[in-house]
């Protein structure tokens, strides 16, 4: 796939100026995947850095070259050229947990109840986390802003 359609994919993309913590985007996730709300089962999480004394998000990037992709061991996860969204068959997943060690952020998790690791997926192109999140700290964007996002805040 060519550098001009990979930047046109869409991504997600996290303001911390913008983000108020009210975890609203944790709440939307766990509901819509689990039909719940548990802050534990959120594909995304807002932190507290103490380092900084900023809020951050932590979830799935959809990485140009997903790590966790190479990792697992069963080739559970997959990258669709086409979206860019890197997605975990559940199928497939043994549940080993080498898709969050070696995740730069340690976004994938391990569902405790299902025995698999999850992550993002887009909540089948409607992100939910974006769709609730009033002050848009998270949004929907398309992956050339996020790669002009991070250059710029993220050196």
């Amino acid at each position: 796939m060519s550098k001009q359609a990979t930047a046109q994919q869409k991504v997600l993309l996290y303001d911390p100026q913008k983000c108020t913590c009210c975890r609203y985007c944790e709440i939307a996730c766990s509901f819509f995947h689990f039909n719940q709300i548990d802050f534990n089962k959120a594909h995304l999480h807002v932190v507290f850095d103490q380092n900084n004394g900023a809020l951050e998000a932590i979830y799935c990037q959809h990485c140009d070259e997903p790590v966790c992709v190479a990792s697992c061991p069963k080739e559970a996860i997959i990258k669709d050229e086409k979206t860019g969204l890197v997605r975990i068959n559940q199928m497939k997943c043994i549940g080993c947990q080498t898709c969050t060690v070696s995740c730069p952020l340690g976004v994938p998790w391990f569902n405790k109840d299902y025995r698999i690791s999850m992550k993002c997926d887009f909540c089948n192109g409607e992100p939910q986390c974006a769709k609730f999140c009033s002050p848009q700290a998270i949004r929907v964007a398309k992956r050339e802003e996020a790669w002009e996002f991070n250059r710029k805040n993220y050196p």
